[in-house]
């Protein structure tokens, strides 16, 4: 898709990804922004939106700084929280069934280790200033596509290559001056 883009004579200065980690490879070339929004929901999926256990309130706390913070200070709060509750994170239970141990607080691991592999993707806006690049893939999700998905839905029925030219179309015709 990025060459198909690059051939019909786009440019590309930076991007905004939502957390798929194909992506990162693809434009690996680019300066390139995790969505803050997706990241944040990620970690929310994993702790969700009222944590009981001390350990994913205080992630929690963390990851509401994301927009306000450094990288330096981020990084910094997420090693000490990590200290802090690397026992609790790498506590294994043995399943009573199978004799299969695995991590009992799966779901906090998970949301540490999402934040600790988008790390360098989180602050790419605030480490590049030029070109200025979107923290999240607001613009998009509420400003582009809702009226191309519009478009294509009130003409059901097309075939896909039709539908790829309308996307191009509105691409095309919609560009910001």
């Amino acid at each position: 898709m990025l060459n198909q883009l690059l051939e019909r004579g786009y440019t590309v200065q930076s991007v905004t990804v939502d957390g798929k980690r194909g992506l990162y490879r693809v434009f690996a070339e680019y300066p390139t922004q995790m969505c803050i929004f997706h990241q944040k929901r990620i970690v929310q999926r994993y702790i969700t939106m009222r944590p009981r256990l001390q350990a994913r309130k205080d992630l929690k706390k963390i990851v509401a700084t994301l927009t306000t913070t450094t990288e330096k200070r981020f990084m910094t709060k997420l090693d000490q929280w990590y200290e802090e509750y690397a026992d609790f994170i790498d506590e294994k239970t043995i399943s009573f069934t199978s004799g299969k141990e695995f991590f009992t607080h799966y779901k906090v691991r998970a949301a540490y280790r999402s934040l600790r592999r988008n790390l360098p993707y989180l602050f790419t806006s605030t480490n590049n200033p030029k070109p200025s690049i979107h923290t999240t893939t607001n613009t998009l999700e509420g400003g582009t596509f809702p009226p191309m998905k519009t478009l294509i839905k009130i003409h059901r029925g097309l075939s896909k290559s039709l539908k790829l030219k309308i996307v191009d179309d509105y691409l095309v015709n919609h560009k910001k001056k």
